[in-house]
């Protein structure tokens, strides 16, 4: 086992995971396993089978299993900021210094490398069929690699010079899927939907200030950072509906046992806003400790696992109908970044770059 991954060792004071159950004494979820890839992290968790897959600033790509076991780990030389690209039996990771590298899903070793391109900053999408990936550029451009190659099938230029640029140094939000088409944030240059085929623009909207999006059936849900939340017929970008449902936004929408969720509120008075996905209409409203920056992800279809972003860096579990919380962990470095999960078993990355999973215990008799 890597001296990294201490699932049975207590932790100093330092770095305490502290539980805090809502019920009794009883504690309802078992830690896992930490482990540190030795450099602070905004990629994010990929998971896998059996584990999970993630990079940091230091340009390390790291795959564990789910007791925090070491499968292989590999270092790319410069920084990983968004999300690897699970793919088949590999898995493709960016870099900020434009590198794109496919890795084998066993063992780690490159496949194949593209070098020159813009630094990837927004996580890559993959389609149904598995053939492309997809990456968006800093400056809105998008490309379409060929899985099995890296080969470049396709670009779309960015927004043209008469237009305003994309405003996000960090990288514009990850794009989604929908009806065969690749739906874009470009900044202050709106919204396009790409073809998969091809790259040719199916349609465009004048949205800006995108915080996220989510893609769910037929519809694209698109949050803005004013406080906007619009629903878009995904085929041809036609309006299902528009709300404004805060006075400001803060993560993207995500779609969980049954309510559309996303951050709300100001620094000083964060929340967890839910809304009826088809209409708007607002469901639910759960104060936070600290804003929500990422998307929500359900387990066990019903609880809800609610990543904050201060220093505590609490994840709150939440329980309906009320959304009361159930209990929470801190692991005192901010959550950035989604949870994953793996059955009962769930993941989260601290901008420390700490991957921390932890075991939901059975539920208690009746």
């Amino acid at each position: 086992m890597s001296p990294r991954a201490c699932p049975c060792t207590p932790l100093l004071p330092a770095l305490a995971l502290t539980l805090v159950a809502a019920v009794g004494c009883r504690e309802p979820a078992d830690s896992a396993f930490r482990y540190s890839t030795d450099a602070s992290s905004r990629a994010g968790l990929a998971v896998v089978a059996d584990g999970v897959i993630t990079g940091n600033e230091g340009g390390t790509v790291v795959r564990l299993d789910r007791d925090g076991r070491v499968v292989w780990r590999v270092s790319l030389g410069r920084e990983v900021a968004a999300r690897p690209v699970v793919v088949g039996d590999g898995v493709i990771v960016g870099t900020v210094a434009g590198d794109v590298v496919r890795l084998g899903m066993e063992d780690g070793a490159e496949r194949w490398r593209v070098t020159g391109e813009p630094p990837v900053l927004t996580p890559g999408v993959t389609d149904e069929a598995r053939t492309s990936v997809y990456f968006v550029a800093p400056d809105g451009a998008v490309r379409a690699h060929a899985v099995d190659t890296g080969k470049v099938r396709w670009r779309a230029p960015a927004p043209k010079a008469t237009e305003p640029a994309p405003d996000s140094p960090r990288g514009l939000p990850a794009p989604v899927l929908a009806e065969g088409l690749l739906v874009v944030a470009r900044g202050s240059a709106g919204l396009v939907a790409l073809s998969t085929d091809d790259g040719r623009q199916a349609w465009a909207r004048d949205v800006r200030d995108v915080v996220g999006l989510e893609a769910w059936r037929d519809a694209v849900y698109v949050s803005a950072r004013p406080g906007r939340l619009l629903a878009l017929r995904a085929k041809d970008g036609g309006s299902l509906w528009e709300q404004s449902v805060a006075d400001g936004l803060t993560g993207p929408p995500a779609m969980a046992l049954g309510t559309l969720w996303m951050g709300a509120g100001a620094a000083a008075s964060p929340a967890l806003l839910g809304v009826d996905r088809e209409s708007g209409k607002e469901v639910a409203r759960v104060t936070l400790p600290d804003p929500l920056l990422t998307r929500v992800t359900p387990i066990r279809g019903e609880l809800l696992l609610v990543p904050t972003a201060g220093r505590d860096g609490r994840l709150l579990v939440l329980k309906p109908p009320s959304w009361e919380r159930a209990f929470a962990l801190r692991t005192d470095t901010p959550l950035r970044t989604a949870p994953v999960v793996l059955g009962d078993e769930f993941f989260v990355l601290g901008l420390d770059g700490r991957v921390m999973a932890w075991r939901l215990k059975p539920p208690p008799e009746p």
